[in-house]
């Protein structure tokens, strides 16, 4: 004859086993859940449901690149480009790379399985493609509205990754800093962007990719200049002279992107007509960290060095 006492104490054991055994189910589905959390992410391509705190991160934008490295995110994969010195460790081999600024590497992209991959305006084209691979969001500044674009990219990046105070500590400096910009710029003269390519000069104004020195900083523009498309307009020496800025703004394209045999900006500009500018006679010319302004732009360091280099130019 069965035991009664054992075969309760057998059964009260079974029922235990088995609640740990749902218990630790539950734990397992709560975290299962846990880390499948995602955000609806709308940005200049679409709208994306993106993991929260993703764990392998590509981005093809250095902006967003800067604002990550800012905020103490880690990034995995990157584009090969010339990086300045801000973001060097980016060049070592110990980052993966993902193609070109302008050309991903879909295989690489697919063999390191990654949970986000970030692009901008280089790179839009190859999003539906990219989507296919991982979730992928278009974090383009809109250069219309620079400022009120990039703080909407920025908290993005903080909603993403749970930086939200730090991302709104970062751009409260940085309006602290852009109001003593202006301030300063109210009584500096006018000012011209330029980058030189090949020997040639293209120039910027406001409404640009380089507005950011017009329209957020309040330099006046020493003439009207077409903003349409990323390259600016062709301009010769003799427009430098006639427009004859308080201050002159160079960016070398060349030495942004590595390209060799150019003249370097400062030979392009070793002109008389460019000498005789009050740029040029007030030792006003300043040539800026090109890979920053050209291959970078808005990201949290990267905008706070640049309203530097421009506060820098005017206040000497």
């Amino acid at each position: 004859m069965k035991n009664p006492l054992k075969s309760g104490l057998l059964v009260m054991t079974a029922a235990v086993s088995m609640l740990a055994m749902s218990a630790c189910g539950q734990q397992t589905d709560a975290a299962a859940d846990a880390g499948a959390e995602t955000i609806s992410i709308e940005h200049a391509s679409g709208t994306t449901e993106v993991p929260v705190n993703p764990e392998t991160v590509y981005t093809f934008d250095l902006g967003a690149l800067d604002s990550l490295t800012a905020l103490g995110v880690e990034v995995d994969g990157v584009p090969e480009a010339v990086y300045p010195k801000s973001l060097a460790q980016y060049g070592e081999d110990s980052y993966t790379k993902i193609g070109s600024m302008k050309e991903p590497d879909f295989e690489a992209i697919s063999e390191g399985a990654p949970d986000l991959i970030i692009i901008s305006g280089r790179t839009a084209e190859a999003y539906g493609e990219l989507s296919k691979i991982a979730p992928t969001i278009d974090l383009s500044v809109d250069a219309a509205a620079p400022v009120d674009s990039f703080k909407e990219v920025s908290t993005t990046l903080g909603q993403i990754f749970g930086k939200e105070a730090e991302v709104e500590d970062k751009l409260s400096a940085l309006d602290t800093k852009i109001e003593d910009t202006k301030a300063a710029a109210a009584d500096a003269g006018t000012g011209l962007v330029l980058m030189t390519s090949g020997g040639e000069m293209t120039a910027y104004g406001a409404g640009s990719r380089f507005g950011i020195v017009h329209d957020v900083l309040g330099v006046q523009p020493a003439a009207e200049v077409k903003s349409e498309g990323p390259h600016g307009e062709a301009i010769s020496h003799e427009f430098v002279a006639k427009t004859n800025p308080d201050h002159l703004f160079v960016i070398d394209r060349d030495s942004a992107v590595g390209e060799s045999g150019g003249e370097a900006a400062s030979a392009v500009l070793d002109n008389d007509l460019v000498n005789g500018t009050k740029a040029a006679k007030n030792d006003s010319i300043t040539y800026l960290d090109s890979a920053s302004w050209y291959l970078v732009g808005y990201g949290l360091n990267n905008t706070d060095a640049m309203i530097s280099a421009v506060q820098a130019a005017i206040t000497k």
